[in-house]
């Protein structure tokens, strides 16, 4: 009890003493009046380049998990990490695309590179959230975002998962309209000169999977097991208002977490067993989704290896009480899958049997990724000379 109230007392101390130095900080400000306009222009370029540094510092989150976070195997289920990653995402990027004096707006999720989950995160851990913005272009702001779980009981703290994302800026008083991204100081040129590439790549890569992204998945009756067939899903949600941004549009995170689940369903269906998501490849928001709309979420697995599983998903929205506008596709993701045992240890996958030409194609893509994302992992496990 003592230690508790000194603790109180101690952050009570440290809280008022920041409180001090920002009222002197402002005092100081004040003072200026008596300086010449030379000096008042550099005395506001200066205020303005502190709250720009102020705004770009690292967003930190941070809750405890809930029995209503797991998933079946009673791990944190991965569409919950998913939605705090965006969330702490759309936090700092708001917030550095609102930094200087203009048309204010809200950044929206445009794209989610590969996300990895490196180690499940288990009821009643901390989940602490930090991201960080790496790199912006005209119009788009480059996110990383790193998940820490914390077993509060022990004060263990282990990385769980690591996820770039792309948000553009979309202006309050025209939702179609893309605003211009504040500029970031870079400590290094290359820093500027490798986000650049990393921009252009994904840029080709995301223009790419929304032309690729053109079919629908339909369901087939009397299906064998290990088929493409036998394990597709499908999940329809009315979009409501609890979904939704203040603006109306879903929140990207929300998507994702339903993105995850049609996923975990195909991977369920195909293996029988307990599975958790391994990774997610790209995450593409190809358009926004608005409140009322209609969406339906389609799974279905592209490729096997003897340990995990590759699943598409692909969301429609349909916005049925608008009748100008069509059916279309909304975004486009793969996630992979392993298999467990109950004592949460790696499975066999039974091997998926494609039936049909594009199965096939789709089976040899997927085999593709497989085969660049292990060579990847080959190279950065191997040391440094």
């Amino acid at each position: 009890m003592k230690l508790l109230v000194y603790t109180l007392r101690l952050r009570l101390h440290l809280h008022l003493r920041e409180l001090s130095r920002q009222a002197a900080t402002w005092e100081n400000l004040g003072s200026r009046s008596s300086q010449s306009p030379g000096e008042k222009c550099w005395a506001s370029v200066q205020a303005v380049e502190t709250r720009s540094n102020l705004l770009s510092r690292p967003c930190i989150t941070a809750r405890i998990m809930r029995p209503d976070d797991a998933n079946v195997a009673g791990n944190v289920h991965g569409g919950t990490i998913l939605k705090m990653i965006e969330e702490a995402g759309a936090i700092i990027s708001t917030r550095h695309c609102n930094s200087q004096n203009g048309e204010r707006c809200v950044a929206a999720l445009a794209r989610v590179e590969r996300t990895d989950f490196l180690s499940p995160m288990c009821i009643g851990e901390v989940a602490h959230v930090s991201a960080e913005i790496t790199y912006t272009s005209k119009h788009s702001v480059e996110v990383q975002v790193n998940v820490m779980s914390e077993n509060i009981l022990t004060g263990t703290k282990k990385l769980t998962n690591k996820a770039t994302l792309w948000y553009v800026p979309l202006s309050l008083k025209n939702v179609d309209k893309v605003l211009e991204v504040p500029p970031v100081v870079y400590s290094r040129q290359e820093q500027e000169e490798e986000g650049r590439k990393r921009y252009e790549a994904q840029k080709l890569e995301r223009m790419e999977t929304k032309w690729r992204n053109g079919d629908i998945v339909q369901p087939v009756p009397n299906p064998e097991p290990n088929t493409v067939s036998y394990s597709q899903s499908s999940l329809i949600h009315l979009v409501g208002p609890s979904d939704c941004t203040l603006h109306g549009f879903v929140h990207g995170g929300v998507t994702m977490k339903l993105m995850d689940e049609v996923a975990g369903i195909v991977a369920a269906r195909h293996c029988k067993t307990n599975i958790v998501t391994a990774s997610v490849d790209a995450i593409n928001f190809h358009d926004k989704i608005r409140k009322g709309c209609v969406i339906t979420i389609s799974g279905r697995m592209t490729f096997t290896s003897n340990k995990s599983m590759e699943i598409e998903v692909l969301v429609d929205a349909d916005p049925v009480v608008d009748n100008s506008q069509k059916r279309y596709r909304a975004a486009s993701a793969f996630f992979t899958y392993v298999s467990l045992s109950q004592e949460g240890k790696s499975l066999p996958v039974p091997q998926l049997v494609p039936e049909t030409e594009d199965e096939k194609k789709r089976f040899e893509e997927g085999k593709g990724r497989y085969l660049q994302m292990k060579a990847k992992r080959q190279g950065q496990a191997e040391p440094q000379p």
